[in-house]
Order: C-alpha cells, then structure tokens, then sequence
C-alpha cells in the first residue's frame, strides 16, 4: 500500500487517541468520576472517528481508478470497491 500526503496526520491523530486512552483508563483506574471519564471517552470516540473518515475519504478519492475505455467489468469492480469501503464511512 502507498502512503498518502494525508496519512502522517492520520497517525499522529492516532497516536494523540492512544495517549487520550490511555489517561482515560488511568482516570477509571484512579476513580475519577463517571461524568468526567465518559466525557473523555466521548473525546477518543471523537478522535478516532475522523481518523477513520479521513482515511476511507483518502482511499476513495486516491485509490479508485475509473477511467475512460474501462471495461463494464472493470468499473463493476471499482464500483464494488467503493461500496466496500463506504460502510466504513
């Protein structure tokens, strides 16, 4: 798989989620209140939910490869392709 302009700041979005869950397991570890724990873990869903829709955008907007003379065949496929990662979406 290639890497795109856009995947480093993927990572570093995931990275920063890792950390924020990790500080929100010590929070429950720790006690801290349940308001204050769900609204970290709001925080890292958050976090994790556009990392995910920026990396299925980048994958349909870079990766599908429809072009003029394409097979109906071929464009089936790539169709199929795009279906197939929309429900991540």
């Amino acid at each position: 798989m290639t890497q795109h302009a856009c995947h480093p700041e993927i990572v570093m979005r995931l990275k920063r989620a890792s950390g924020h869950l990790t500080k929100v397991i010590a929070m429950i570890e720790a006690g801290e209140g349940c308001e204050n724990v769900a609204q970290q873990l709001q925080a890292v869903t958050s976090a994790l939910a556009t990392a995910k829709r920026q990396y299925v955008t980048d994958h349909i907007e870079n990766c599908l490869d429809i072009e003029e003379g394409m097979t109906l065949r071929d464009i089936a496929a790539q169709v199929k392709a795009l279906k197939a990662m929309t429900k991540y979406l």
